[in-house]
């Protein structure tokens, strides 16, 4: 049998052996073995409790306490059964009855009750109550674990598989600690019941002894209680063990090495406490009649300690000197540098420098950087690095995106605040404000009530989440102009390395780098993403042997994305869409004209208007039912349409019907009827 099938076994069948234990009696020889597995099996759970770095690390710690609780009554019973029924119960138990506590059952029974007063009353309570404590904290905190989870999903500072395995361990964290608040009371109902077996196998043991062998009280009391001691004792020690593994795991903080390595850390990191403490107890050997040796060894021991020590680290001193300002250089090179404008900037006031300033917790930087990351794999596009910078010009808590030095976007981050983000803020303190992307209710409450706000059903986000998700959309919104011809150049030649002939066919044969550029941005002007560009590469390339018209290169680029282009739009495969009465689609087809910019629609404007506002009326009831619409007509009609639709619903996607396969199911959310139609040439 193999080790993995043995490993699969050996639980089940231990379990199985536990409760034969129960009923059916065992040989001395084979108790000693197991009372001796018993201990050494508690002493290696202790040791492994020590050593870990985080609870989670030792997750089958309950099941584990469970059934070693379980062995040690099984063991228990076997003692008790044998000493009953023979007056032995092997070795291990006679040598704890005789040696150990000197043949005396007084000695005996008060270290067994000292030995119960350390596990009851002080390791099995305290360990309880951080237990109970901890799992109440845990399961409060998992809403707003998760929701720092997908703020950091959302601003690209984890992918999707970290927020995944994120999400799993603050599963596993509120499993793990409401596993150890129920087996915490298996240790306290394990501690009653050695006191209930004491008791019971010492009255039980003195009436066998007297009653049904004829022996005296002294001799009843000599063999039958000193093994009911020896027996409680042998019990007692696995279980204290246990019992202080189980405060060790629930205690455990999260550390970077195992807990004796972090505790030797802490305690020697400083010099000054220990000196101290040394210095004390060589001043307790000035007490008359104290003891010298003892406080002598203690107190040297100490003081050799901190002399291994580094010294303490003194608090940095602000230099007073003011750096030396000379006058701005203006050379032309300079001048010239100070003139280049950022394709992306953000600005901040001064009291918001303390989220790019890491001394002080600060991770701003970090998230715009993971952010550049989540952009290119989602969208294609390569944004430029964002500079962040501070402007004393602007109004306190106030942030400012801008695009090639235009400010586009502008929010607010009060200090020592985070975003509360629900319907029922009312009773929360704070300002209230609407969210920057999506305009939702929603207030700046103080951060020490985020977790009271997230108990109330709120949504909370850091102020670094709600500003890095404000850039994404600002960056997700502008991504085509921040697509620039040199970001074109690097796509293509990064492509040429794998598909040399695709660009060779491409550029500059057929169509010029301007070109393919002004294509790309099209498409994401529309929401589509350019990541695979061999596909748009491959589609241009037959497109543009027959024309070069852009409406229909754009066009091409689509059908060959296929699926690609519906995605985004899709909610557990279904796609809800927003469709064109025929007689309205046949008269936008009648009306199509070229222009400087593609094909448009010279549309009455009265019935251009009666459309849009039937548009944005669908859209705005769509969305209240919590759907995201696209609009869907005929290929020849949708670049045009599109141009159409932008001025006003912006929001609502064009789609052709040809688009639409990449979806398993189309849901109708209404139709623009020719009702408008006919109220216009009225």
């Amino acid at each position: 049998m193999s080790l993995k099938r043995l490993t699969q076994l050996g639980v089940p069948l231990g379990i199985v052996l536990i409760v034969v234990m129960l009923v059916i009696p065992l040989p001395a020889v084979v108790l000693d073995l197991l009372i001796a597995l018993n201990i050494t099996g508690a002493l290696l759970i202790l040791l492994t409790a020590m050593f870990v770095r985080r609870p989670l690390d030792f997750a089958a710690f309950p099941a584990v306490l469970l059934v070693m609780t379980l062995f040690r009554l099984a063991l228990n019973v076997s003692a008790t059964r044998l000493v009953l029924l023979h007056g032995d119960a092997g070795k291990v138990i006679e040598t704890f009855g005789h040696f150990v506590v000197g043949g005396s059952l007084i000695v005996g029974l008060i270290i067994f009750a000292i030995l119960l007063v350390i596990q009851f009353v002080v390791i099995t309570n305290g360990a309880g109550r951080v237990a109970e404590v901890g799992a109440r904290f845990t399961l409060d905190a998992m809403p707003g674990k998760q929701m720092a989870i997908d703020a950091d999903l959302n601003s690209g500072l984890i992918d999707e598989d970290q927020a995944r395995q994120r999400r799993a361990e603050v599963h596993a964290e509120a499993d793990f600690y409401g596993a150890m608040d129920g087996a915490s009371k298996f240790v306290k109902g394990d501690a009653i019941a050695a006191i209930v077996i004491t008791l019971v196998n010492l009255l039980g043991g003195f009436a066998v002894g007297m009653v049904q062998r004829g022996m005296s009280a002294g001799d009843a009391v000599q063999t039958y209680s000193l093994l009911t001691v020896g027996d409680g004792l042998v019990s007692q020690i696995p279980a204290l063990l246990l019992s202080v593994a189980t405060g060790l795991v629930v205690t455990r903080g999260v550390g970077d090495g195992d807990m004796g390595s972090d505790i030797i850390r802490q305690l020697t990191r400083q010099r000054t406490p220990l000196r101290v403490a040394g210095g004390a107890a060589l001043a307790l050997c000035l007490i008359p009649g104290m003891p010298k040796i003892p406080f002598l060894l203690a107190g040297g021991a100490f003081l050799l300690v901190s002399t291994r020590v580094e010294q303490d680290p003194a608090p940095a001193e602000p230099d007073e000197t003011p750096a030396a300002i000379g006058p701005p250089a203006d050379t032309p090179e300079l001048l010239a540098a100070e003139i280049q404008v950022d394709p992306l900037s953000l600005e901040l006031s001064a009291d918001l420098i303390d989220l790019v300033d890491r001394d002080a917790g600060g991770d701003l930087l970090e998230r715009v950087k993971a952010l550049r990351r989540k952009v290119a794999l989602e969208t294609g596009v390569l944004i430029p690095p964002v500079r962040t910078r501070d402007n004393l010009e602007l109004p306190l808590r106030t942030y400012v995106i801008k695009l090639f030095g235009i400010e586009v976007a502008r929010g607010e981050a009060p200090r020592g605040t985070v975003l509360a983000i629900g319907d029922h803020l009312a009773s929360l303190p704070g300002e209230l404000t609407r969210e920057p992307v999506f305009g939702l209710e929603a207030k700046w409450i103080p951060a020490e009530l985020a977790h009271q706000a997230e108990i109330g059903g709120a949504t909370v986000v850091e102020r670094t989440a709600v500003m890095t998700t404000h850039l994404s959309h600002v960056v997700n919104t502008h991504a085509s102009r921040l697509l620039g011809r040199e970001d074109v150049k690097l796509l293509t030649e990064v492509v040429k390395r794998s598909h040399p002939v695709v660009v060779e066919e491409l550029t500059p044969a057929l169509l010029s780098l301007g070109q393919v550029q002004r294509v790309l941005q099209s498409l994401l002007d529309e929401g589509v993403s350019i990541r695979d560009l061999v596909r748009i590469f491959e589609a241009l390339s037959l497109r543009a042997a027959d024309t070069k018209e852009h409406d229909a290169l754009v066009a091409a680029a689509r059908t060959a994305l296929g699926p690609a282009v519906v995605a985004p739009h899709l909610r557990e495969g279904v796609v809800h869409v927003v469709s064109l009465d025929p007689r309205l689609e046949q008269q936008m087809l009648e009306s199509m004209r070229m222009g400087e910019e593609g094909q448009v629609l010279l549309l009455d404007p009265v019935l251009a208007q009666s459309v849009l506002t039937r548009l944005g009326q669908l859209l705005i009831e769509a969305e209240n039912a919590d759907l995201r619409p696209v609009l869907v007509c005929a290929p020849q009609v949708r670049a045009a349409l599109q141009r159409l639709v932008r001025q006003q619903v912006d929001r609502l996607p064009v789609l052709s019907y040809t688009e639409l396969a990449g979806a398993e199911q189309v849901r109708s959310v209404g139709v623009v009827t020719g009702e408008a139609m006919i109220e216009a040439g009225a």
